[in-house]
């Protein structure tokens, strides 16, 4: 005969071996959060210790958008004068080349802008002409522009970028016209 002093103890192993029964089942399982809207598994993350296939991060170089710019002309000297403050625009396409238009007593120019590399050997002879034949530095990245116009005008600039979207620059026009040019913000 069997007392309830005797059936504790085997009582207790009962217990505890469906309990570890239960604990080793589920050890295997993993439980996915599902999306209510979707009714697919939410995906895993890291943080919630699932290290299973990880797919790797695309990264995807997002190309510069072309930019408009805004380039304005002051004149430096008597012939410059007749055509006053010009206005001219530079589509830039960020990858080191442009169009140049700049209207010019009466005669719409168009050409082309494009940066040079520092080794350019031409650079700054538009400078000297424009502003004399006097030492200067140029700081930054440098370009030229070009523009020719329907009555036979045309422009030559040098200009260098001191910062994002702007910078400093000359132009001599065929006629004699020289120009100190202001870009940027």
């Amino acid at each position: 005969m069997n007392t309830l002093s005797q059936l504790a103890p085997r009582s207790s192993l009962n217990r505890v071996a469906v309990v570890l029964a239960i604990a080793g089942s589920l050890s295997a399982c993993y439980v996915l959060p599902i999306d209510p809207r979707t009714g697919q598994p939410y995906p895993p993350t890291v943080r919630d210790g699932y290290v299973g296939a990880q797919v790797p991060l695309q990264i995807t170089a997002v190309p510069v958008a072309p930019a408009l710019v805004d380039v304005r002309l002051y004149p430096l000297n008597t012939q410059a004068n007749k055509g006053g403050l010009l206005k001219a625009q530079v589509f830039d396409n960020n990858a080191g080349h442009g169009t140049f238009t700049v209207s010019y007593l009466g005669d719409t120019l168009q050409g082309e802008s494009t940066r040079v590399d520092a080794n350019y050997a031409a650079f700054g002879r538009i400078y000297q002409q424009v502003l004399g034949s006097s030492l200067r530095s140029f700081n930054g990245r440098r370009g030229i522009a070009n523009a020719f116009g329907s009555k036979g005008t045309n422009a030559q600039c040098e200009y260098v970028i001191t910062g994002p979207g702007s910078g400093t620059g000359v132009c001599l026009f065929s006629d004699g016209a020289s120009f100190q040019m202001h870009f940027g913000g």
